[in-house]
């Protein structure tokens, strides 16, 4: 495809929806990967199509920038209150599973930076380096743009680009990406212990000071604090998998990595995702929160 173009008033509407088609998974990438949650991206996603819908786009010159900056600027709004709405959360979180694999409801650009791993480390740094550092190092925005979202100078934007990237380093080398082939083998070793109930078998495959987490968002009995050591993650494990026994558990993929779904009684239960590290678990994470897991 040429440089991208979008019709102003009184052009076919069927050019912008050509368009629209093309791009929307960058739209709703960019949102997701600032906010973290499968709803807040698809709202942001449709603000943002009546927003091209209704507006005179025939300057714009790179469609697929003003379509994503459009989006960062909503999400940026939504980000700076969604962190005041975390510290009333319920336990704690983690972001909304997005399903990324050939049978995803949501296409979407896959890479390192919608793995749950990465969003959690985003997560710790303030909105506008999240933005910053999205919107570049993922988008490649210039710095022009993202000053423009930000309401800061350019030489402020470099700035938060280059302290967020400096965390995000930091954070990747402390716990680096484990191959999919690791992945596919610990998950099918965890899945059939699981199922079997198998607490010596969990445990060899748990580091141990491995750390279980579990969002329930308050919405269904889950713990709220962190459960560390691999022994202890076991047994609750163990006892969990006994009293909520699942129908069956499939390995998909979310965020770009291989990962659990347990369903019961017909029903999505959990979506699970693990940090691994040397060939064993270091951190569990599930997602047992039903608003987390409606879309599924």
């Amino acid at each position: 495809m040429g440089m991208p173009h979008a019709p102003g008033p009184g052009e076919p509407g069927d050019l912008l929806e050509t368009e629209w088609e093309a791009h929307r998974p960058a739209v709703f990438g960019a949102a997701y990967r600032l906010l973290g949650s499968v709803a807040d991206a698809e709202d942001v996603t449709q603000d943002v199509w009546l927003r091209a819908a209704g507006a005179d786009l025939r300057g714009v010159s790179d469609f697929r920038a003003w379509l994503v900056t459009v989006a960062a600027r909503r999400s940026y709004d939504i980000l700076k209150s969604a962190r005041m709405r975390r510290e009333t959360y319920v336990g704690p979180w983690l972001p909304e599973p997005l399903l990324t694999g050939p049978d995803a409801s949501e296409a979407v650009l896959v890479d390192e930076s919608v793995g749950t791993a990465m969003l959690l480390i985003m997560e710790e740094l303030s909105p506008p380096e999240r933005v910053a550092f999205v919107l570049h190092d993922v988008f490649g925005l210039d710095f022009g743009r993202i000053a423009d979202v930000l309401g800061a100078s350019v030489p402020a934007a470099r700035q938060y680009a280059s302290r967020a990237r400096r965390r995000v380093a930091k954070a990747r080398q402390a716990a680096p990406r484990a191959p999919r082939a690791e992945r596919e083998r610990v998950l099918a070793v965890f899945r059939a212990a699981y199922e079997a109930g198998d607490l010596a078998g969990l445990v060899r495959l748990l580091h141990p000071d491995a750390v279980y987490v579990t969002d329930g968002g308050g919405k269904i009995a889950a713990a709220r604090k962190l459960i560390h050591g691999g022994l202890r993650v076991a047994e609750v494990m163990v006892r969990v998998g006994r009293q909520w026994r699942p129908d069956r558990i499939d390995v998909v993929e979310v965020g770009g990595e291989l990962a659990l779904l347990f369903r019961r009684e017909g029903r999505v239960y959990s979506v699970d995702t693990l940090q691994i590290t040397d060939g064993v678990i270091t951190e569990y994470r599930r997602v047992i929160n039903p608003e987390k897991l409606s879309h599924l």
